[in-house]
């Protein structure tokens, strides 16, 4: 029987020994009602696994030893970046933690001339934290063996500045407006590369401007179609990164 996971900050293992507080303790003690001499696993985001058994209970703390510990298989490559313009931000919060769970690498939020929030300061620390957090809780679900990283907030040129500037990366722009290549053909493309990262480009609900389309092409991104239908923000997110991880291999089981 699998064992149940928790996410620990990389401070909380001694030595031998895993040092538990905070919220983690009252979800441990009273939501999954573990107690001394009960068995998990805990996580630090360092690619390992550590097969733990309580020893110690506090009201504030709890104290287990680390039993054994085993690698977790690294993330394939390309790793994949995701860019979302910022929709509607419950949206984003359900994006991140799918996300995690398909195993992106990174969930990047911009702002352009059609996404809900138009300014990057609009976007607080406490929603970044939110999103940190709920990275946590689907890393601990899934157990993957590393954080996804959650990107700071940036202007869309600002963003594909960065991308243009990245070796062995390779970028997709899905758009509904006109294209040339569909989603297949520009995967075959890609996949001919060898690349290292792969970013993928999604709007809003609104889209992308003629203008945004331009600074695509001028970042050597052409449009890609995904079909006839349009797709939500979430859908098209979930789909692109499923789609690409059945295209490069990823899927191929342990």
């Amino acid at each position: 029987m699998a064992l149940r996971r928790f996410y620990i900050e990389p401070d909380g293992i001694d030595g031998s020994q895993v040092h538990l507080r905070g919220d983690l303790v009252h979800h441990i003690r009273d939501v999954c009602r573990f107690k001394t001499g009960d068995q998990f696993e805990v996580l630090a985001g360092d690619g390992k696994a550590h097969h733990v058994e309580l020893t110690h209970e506090s009201r504030s703390e709890m104290t287990a030893q680390i039993l054994s510990t085993r690698a977790l298989p690294p993330m394939p490559k390309p790793f994949i970046t995701l860019c979302v313009s910022v929709p509607k931000l419950p949206k984003v919060d359900w994006i991140v933690e799918k996300c995690v769970e398909l195993g992106a690498s990174e969930v990047r939020v911009f702002v352009s001339d059609y996404s809900f929030l138009r300014k990057v300061g609009e976007l607080s620390e406490n929603r970044m934290a939110r999103w940190r957090k709920l990275v946590q809780g689907a890393t601990q679900q899934s157990g993957r063996g590393d954080l996804m990283k959650i990107g700071e907030p940036v202007t869309l040129d600002k963003l594909l500045g960065e991308f243009s500037r990245n070796a062995g990366t390779g970028g997709l722009f899905p758009y509904e407006g006109e294209s040339r290549l569909g989603l297949s053909s520009a995967l075959n493309e890609l996949k001919s590369r060898g690349l290292d990262h792969l970013w993928v480009f999604v709007g809003s609900e609104g889209g992308f401007s003629v203008r945004e389309v331009e600074m695509f092409a001028k970042a050597g991104l052409n449009p890609t179609s995904m079909g006839e239908q349009i797709l939500r923000v979430e859908t098209a997110c979930v789909a692109l990164v499923s789609v690409i991880k059945y295209e490069f291999g990823m899927l191929s089981g342990r």
